[in-house]
């Protein structure tokens, strides 16, 4: 199978779980506002019900090895199983918040959150070790340009709609509809009778090993660095249409601004597959987290439409970026391993996620007006960052990378 393929993927197959799945939901959330189909404190509950499911769906890959061997059957090849089934669950699920069960609704972004998991964790194991065997890793950036193309998909066919005042119901139907077509393209190259990746003895082979392979501490601190993030860019991942609505009212690019994050998302990760020779990626990681701690302190020291604009992007340029390091560095440090541990740092990653709506629902609770709920929360996103770069600064210190 050529490189290319393999690539275009991923890529297909993340932006339907990611840029749908997960984040169709942030430009259809004024929509669902000005219906009055849910209000603002319960969507923060949606969102959470969706990054409880993430979480959930994570703690299920690191666990599948030994499902299947409860199970007494061998796990699917290369997980390619699972990321069709998780495909076809976006799809269907997408398309169920169609239907004006507001009832049901926590229970299918629950289970979307779960389905995207999957397919980003065994994607992105399949994709690496399939580009890795072909001596090609620095390709596996291009992946996670995925969830951006599909964010800025999703924006502006949002932006249109709101233009067109067409309902949130028919943005899920088209969001629907349009991840089935793109499932549907990629649904051959995920099949089970992909070669196998290289064993583990040459999959280390390829990797450095890691000076402390035998330490829990450092994949401890790696994983709390790597959950720290999925806090620190969810608020604003969240809430940045409404957020702008507020602050500058009446603007007509309100609706540019979830598009920005995700083109953010494509130049990130274009630029992540163009570094190379890097020996230690956590003073990468450093980098990453202190680009996006800027980018969402910008709106607010600026919450003027240029303020949105650059912070929107900083906030996106790391984003795929800061999980495409991670995902390398648990290779070397756990190269036999890989896609459990990878599940168990999406779980963290998870669990960052499900705090900052409720967070963000309580500062407005106790707040007098939404604009101060949402500056203290994201005051606190901006320092969690912050926080995730010194622990990757200790890691470095403590734990130096030798080849």
């Amino acid at each position: 199978m050529k490189p290319w393929r393999i690539v275009l993927a991923g890529m297909v197959s993340l932006a339907v779980a990611m840029g749908i799945g997960r984040f169709a939901f942030t430009p259809l959330l004024p929509m669902m506002l000005a219906d009055g189909t849910v209000s603002l404190a319960g969507a923060s509950w949606l969102a959470s019900a969706n990054y409880l499911g993430y979480l959930v769906g994570a703690l299920l890959c690191t666990l599948q090895p030994w499902i299947w061997r409860r199970l007494g059957n061998p796990p699917p090849p290369q997980g390619t199983v699972l990321v069709r089934a998780g495909l076809v669950a976006t799809v269907l699920l997408t398309l169920g918040m169609v239907l004006h069960w507001p009832g049901a609704w926590p229970a299918l972004r629950f289970a979307a959150g779960v389905a995207s998991a999957l397919v980003f964790v065994y994607t992105s194991g399949w994709c690496l070790a399939q580009l890795a065997q072909r001596n090609l890793p620095a390709m596996g950036a291009l992946i996670y340009t995925g969830p951006g193309a599909g964010i800025v998909l999703s924006g502006l066919a949002a932006s249109g709609m709101v233009a067109l005042h067409w309902s949130a119901s028919t943005g899920w139907l088209i969001f629907g509809v349009l991840a089935a077509l793109l499932t549907a393209a990629v649904w051959g190259t995920f099949h089970t009778g992909t070669k196998a990746s290289p064993s583990a003895a040459a999959t280390a082979a390829a990797v450095p090993q890691p000076a402390s392979a035998g330490k829990g501490a450092e994949m401890a601190l790696l994983t709390a660095a790597y959950g720290l993030a999925g806090f620190g860019y969810i608020i604003t991942a969240t809430f940045l249409p409404v957020i702008a609505r507020q602050a500058i009212p009446g603007s007509p690019w309100l609706d540019m601004f979830w598009p920005l994050f995700g083109l953010g998302v494509v130049v990130g990760a274009l630029v992540a597959s163009r570094i190379h020779g890097v020996r230690d990626l956590r003073l990468l990681l450093i980098a990453c987290y202190l680009i996006q701690a800027v980018g969402v302190a910008t709106s607010l020291i600026s919450p003027t439409l240029a303020g949105f604009a650059l912070g929107s992007l900083l906030l996106g340029l790391p984003f795929t970026a800061i999980t495409f390091f991670a995902m390398q560095e648990l290779r070397r440090l756990r190269p036999a391993q890989a896609p459990a541990y990878m599940g168990l740092a999406t779980a963290s990653y998870g669990i960052g996620q499900i705090v900052g709506p409720p967070l963000a629902a309580a500062m407005l609770a106790r707040s007098r007006t939404p604009g101060e709920g949402f500056t203290l929360s994201l005051e606190i996103a901006a320092c969690a960052l912050l926080l995730g770069t010194l622990i990757y600064g200790l890691l470095v210190r403590l734990y130096p990378v030798k080849t």
